[in-house]
């Protein structure tokens, strides 16, 4: 294929179809097989809580919860952050397909089956831009099996991630359909294809300028037209931010640049610059969490390295664009892809993750494309280009076998929560976040081990002891980024260690740490319901009914909490409103067997015979807990 002057290829020859589709199945195949054991991973990460382990929406799929995943567009009620509802309608269905949180597999079948979906979209988007099949196949190989691109597969509240990125190829391919046919058609289903992966993660946002890029290089065609043609996609890009940041403000946190030094923004521009370079190049020690570097300025090696990168990455891409466009375009399609995650919004207390690169990476595939269908198409000298193609192909394959290992090695360290966080500590020994998320996985074994012997054991209580341990640690003094302390992170390990030192028997100190849980952030429903079972513990049953009736203001969709209610008020001799909500707990959790237990004692305390107990449950479509409920 011809090379044309500003580094651009002029397409070929449309490819036989089957050799196409041969190659997407083949190269389909390898990453289906590389990501496999993704399938057997049990590790619930950072936010699987929101996204599935306390989620009643997620948990109980129907179409009124659809809904409202739909419709709760400025304050999400479940998830905390941006409006995503596509994301958490595919998690709802998985759900609804067998998926729970000790059965991960139907999760991570979805979410292996996107990404082997978009390793082919990268190999349709490759060939249509530069019209070789081989070549199309060789780069996506290396897509798919990279170990930068695990994280999302195994990582359930990462469903975003793929999702987000399955419609954004859509996006992109259709845009380069309707640029070579001029039809409304493929126009239109690129705009489609935009509003849906806003849909499932706002980070997509920056897809109009994409397309420019690709107008610019290698479609040959930015001008007035382009231009004007993107117009839609910037006002849906513009409500699309509004609405991202109302959210995310409203339910989460977010900093903007004047909240902290002038410096962070670009030394954290700078250092991940270098930062996604290295571990693309070089993918060893890979981690769903990045801390910040403390101090954050130059006296920090990785800082000055991403300086002193950056200062030199520059001049080398504006000097290459005298001879070929690719190195700048593939450049600024994976600068502007990672913006919304640099840094410059202040939402998480990472630095970088490995997941932010999984879209905009494929902007640096388009100069290695080009790079490949240029030695590919070289003629040969005095004989056949074969001998040649096949070294190609070989090197190619070399490098995904070394890929393919990697993966699996990462792949590895998801196979159990306990495990994970054990792992990322290693790597990171100090991250507030990391100690908080071990001592979860901790807590949740001591119940298991104490559930499957019918009360505490020496091993239970061994366990609980490490878990507080940590707990503390999460909650040591210090900042967790240039914008400051991780407020949900320190209130989740405040409500969790007042949860085991109340186990104990230390209640004054565990609702000590409750109120300050609500000090922070008096929304938190989770610590209203745990104070009031502390204070329901000590006898002061009016202060537990109002930390009760404020959970449920917050949150009415908590069955735990309008059983505990209903138990107050009955002490209280209000039986009528207690019987109120226990109907309400188990129609919310149907099977609940406390609630169901208290609906009758409360039922028999009003003088019911056995049979208007049954007539009054018939009624309500209540039945009694059994065997599979």
């Amino acid at each position: 294929m011809p090379v044309s002057p500003d580094g651009g290829q002029r397409p070929a020859p449309p490819a036989p179809f089957p050799l196409l589709t041969g190659l997407v199945i083949a190269v389909a195949a390898v990453v289906l097989v590389t990501h496999w054991p993704a399938l057997s991973a049990q590790a619930l990460s950072f936010d699987d809580n929101q996204y599935l382990t306390e989620n009643p929406l997620v948990q109980r799929p129907s179409w009124p919860a659809a809904g409202r995943f739909l419709t709760e567009v400025l304050e999400p009620s479940t998830v905390r952050g941006y409006y995503q509802p596509l994301t958490m309608i595919s998690l709802m269905i998985d759900h609804a397909l067998g998926g729970r949180p000790d059965e991960l597999a139907p999760f991570h079948r979805t979410s292996l089956a996107l990404h082997v979906l978009n390793t082919a979209l990268v190999i349709v988007l490759l060939y249509l831009l530069f019209g070789q099949p081989w070549v199309a196949a060789m780069v996506g190989l290396l897509y798919g099996v990279h170990p930068l691109t695990v994280e999302p597969i195994p990582w359930v509240g990462e469903r975003k991630t793929l999702l987000t990125t399955f419609f954004a190829l859509w996006c992109l391919v259709l845009y380069v359909r309707y640029t070579r046919r001029n039809g409304w058609r493929p126009y239109a289903g690129s705009m489609i294809a935009y509003v849906l992966a806003l849909m499932s993660k706002p980070t997509s946002t920056p897809l109009p300028v994409l397309l420019l890029l690709l107008d610019y290089w290698p479609g040959r065609r930015l001008g007035r037209r382009a231009i004007l043609e993107k117009i839609p996609f910037f006002v849906i890009a513009g409500i699309s931010a509004i609405v991202t940041y109302v959210s995310q403000a409203r339910t989460a946190a977010v900093a903007t640049p004047s909240e902290y030094s002038p410096t962070v923004v670009p030394l954290t521009l700078c250092h991940n610059v270098v930062f996604y370079l290295y571990k693309i190049v070089w993918p060893v020690n890979l981690s769903p969490h990045y801390p910040y570097p403390s101090p954050f300025d130059l006296t920090q090696p990785m800082v000055v390295a991403g300086v002193i990168g950056t200062c030199l990455l520059i001049p080398v891409l504006l000097l290459s664009w005298r001879w070929t466009r690719a190195l700048l375009v593939g450049w600024l399609f994976f600068f502007v892809a990672l913006f919304p995650t640099s840094g410059v919004i202040g939402f998480t207390h990472s630095i970088a993750s490995d997941k932010y690169a999984y879209l905009p990476s494929i902007g640096l595939l388009l100069p290695l494309a080009w790079l490949v269908g240029w030695a590919w198409e070289v003629p040969a000298r005095g004989g056949s280009a074969r001998p040649r193609r096949l070294g190609m192909v070989a090197i190619v394959l070399m490098l995904a076998g070394v890929a393919v290992v990697a993966s699996r090695r990462q792949l590895a360290h998801w196979q159990g929560t306990e495990a994970h966080f054990r792992y990322m500590l290693t790597l990171a020994p100090d991250a507030r976040v990391l100690h908080s998320g071990l001592a979860d996985a901790l807590r949740s074994k001591a119940l298991a081990l104490m559930q499957a012997s019918g009360g505490p054991t020496q091993r239970s209580e061994a366990v609980i002891t490490e878990a507080i341990q940590h707990y503390r640690q999460a909650l040591r003094t210090g900042r967790d980024s240039p914008f400051g302390r991780n407020d949900l992170l320190t209130c989740s390990a405040r409500n969790n260690l007042g949860n085991l030192l109340a186990q104990r028997g230390q209640l004054d100190e565990a609702i000590a740490h409750w109120q300050d849980v609500l000090r922070m952030n008096p929304k938190q429903y989770n610590a209203l319901n745990n104070l009031g079972i502390g204070l329901a513990r000590k006898g002061k049953v009016d202060e537990a009914i109002r930390c009760y009736t404020a959970a449920l203001r917050i949150r009415p969709d908590l069955p735990e909490t309008h059983n505990n209610l209903g138990v107050q008020l009955g002490r209280k001799g209000q039986i009528d409103q207690a019987i109120g909500h226990y109907v309400e707990a188990l129609r919310l959790k149907p099977g609940f067997e406390m609630a169901f237990k208290n609906l009758r004692a409360a039922l028999g305390a009003k003088g019911m015979s056995d049979q208007e107990i049954r007539r009054f449950l018939r009624s309500h479509g209540i039945q009694a807990p059994g065997p599979g409920r």
